[in-house]
């Protein structure tokens, strides 16, 4: 088995990591994108929240005056 130099050890590592970056920007990629997704259903989910609020406040108004 024939030993590496220094040289060869290094550019391995170097090899490795940039492959190990290369696939941690897709994995980034991917969470901000999901991040993105249940940021838009969090969205709609607070519309939807809000707009109940109304009745909420109409039917305590309306028992009151029953």
């Amino acid at each position: 088995m024939a030993t590496k130099t220094a040289a060869q050890k290094v550019n391995d590592v170097l090899a490795r990591l940039e492959k190990h970056e290369a696939e941690c920007a897709v994995r980034y990629e991917m969470i901000n994108k999901q991040l993105d997704e249940g940021n838009k259903r969090f969205d709609k989910l607070e519309r939807l929240v809000m707009s109940i609020y109304p009745f909420i406040v109409i039917s305590i108004v309306a028992s009151s005056y029953l």
